[in-house]
């Protein structure tokens, strides 16, 4: 199994789209592949992201504007959730009694 993908292979695995579609969602930087010398070449988390442009072209009409919107606000989401993961890990590896004075702080807000 494969990580990495070819145009031809993303315009046969995400069935709703057209490579001049594929072509649009890169141009417009809602999707970000990696080049080599053949062209373009997708990870697994750009099918996905396609697949999800694709749903919110399609489905609910957004026009580019609309999906630079909603991908934007999902990569902030996206992100936080790391961070947050980071801080949940960073207070796990805090002594016991720091770890309960953090939650007694945190229950007061």
């Amino acid at each position: 199994m494969t990580d990495l993908f070819t145009e031809a292979d993303v315009v046969a695995t995400v069935t709703r789209l057209t490579r001049a579609q594929l072509y649009q969602f890169v141009q417009s930087d809602l999707v970000r592949p990696q080049r080599d010398a053949s062209g373009y070449v997708f990870r697994r988390v750009d099918i996905a992201r396609l697949e999800l442009l694709c749903d919110l072209s399609q489905d609910l009409e957004l026009d580019e504007a609309g999906l630079g919107v909603v991908i934007s606000l999902i990569d902030q989401l996206h992100a936080a959730r790391q961070e947050l993961a980071t801080l949940g890990r960073a207070i796990d590896a805090l002594p016991k009694d720091l770890q309960a004075r953090l939650r007694d702080e945190l229950g007061r807000l």
